[in-house]
């Protein structure tokens, strides 16, 4: 093999390795989250994402709502509450008044794997919240899970003092807080999409490399 061959070779090495080790740097880490509580309809029997903040929606008699505590992506991949959510069942022992509406709420402070460092959750819980007509969904949950803690842009923060501190806190990939704030509305848009560009021109990089070792290869057995 002549120096120009071998010089080739390596040449092609070299550049793949570079463009593999690109390729990698350009590959997205693990998706960040972020701690926060999130807020739900019930829909029949199953949970939707709802469309309004609690401070603004104002449910019907005979509603069921729900909160979860969880560190999610976006709304598409947030967790939901859980445990029985029965309008009948949770609103059994409050009696209808006339010019008070009741509204069924299951509060679900999630699991050990969301909280705050220090932090243990409490256990689910339902409660009947019995108010004005024309309340909204945040005079529900006062109603019943006091104290409450909100943050900039209305977040909700702490249901019943949990968590003590912090508030839509981004956790990056290893669960350790970022402290940055969530910017939370009340329909969330995803912040998913496709390959990234870096991503796109390390596999050109790689198959254009890999055409040109295999044309030199040829050419030597021919």
């Amino acid at each position: 093999m002549t120096r120009g061959r071998v010089r080739w070779g390596r040449l092609v090495a070299g550049a793949f390795v570079a463009a593999l080790l690109g390729l990698l740097a350009a590959a997205p880490a693990q998706a960040a989250g972020y701690r926060y509580w999130s807020f739900w309809d019930r829909d029949g029997s199953s949970w939707a994402y709802a469309s309004q903040g609690p401070g603004t929606a104002r449910p019907d008699d005979g509603a069921v709502q729900g909160f979860r505590f969880s560190v999610s992506e976006d709304s598409k991949d947030a967790a939901k509450p859980r445990g029985a959510a029965d309008f009948d069942t949770i609103c059994a022992k409050t009696p209808a008044e006339d010019g008070r509406k009741r509204v069924a709420l299951v509060i679900d402070f999630g699991t050990p794997g969301d909280a705050p460092d220090g932090e243990t959750p409490p256990e689910p819980r339902t409660a009947c919240a019995r108010i004005a007509d024309d309340a909204t969904s945040a005079d529900a949950l006062a109603a019943v899970a006091k104290p409450l803690r909100y943050g900039s842009n209305a977040l909700l923060c702490a249901i019943a003092d949990y968590p003590k501190s912090g508030c839509g806190e981004q956790v990056a990939g290893d669960g350790e807080s970022e402290g940055t704030e969530k910017k939370a509305s009340a329909s969330e848009e995803s912040g998913s999409g496709g390959p990234s560009v870096g991503l796109i021109a390390g596999v050109a990089a790689i198959a254009v490399l890999g055409a040109a070792a295999l044309w030199q290869a040829r050419r030597r057995r021919g």
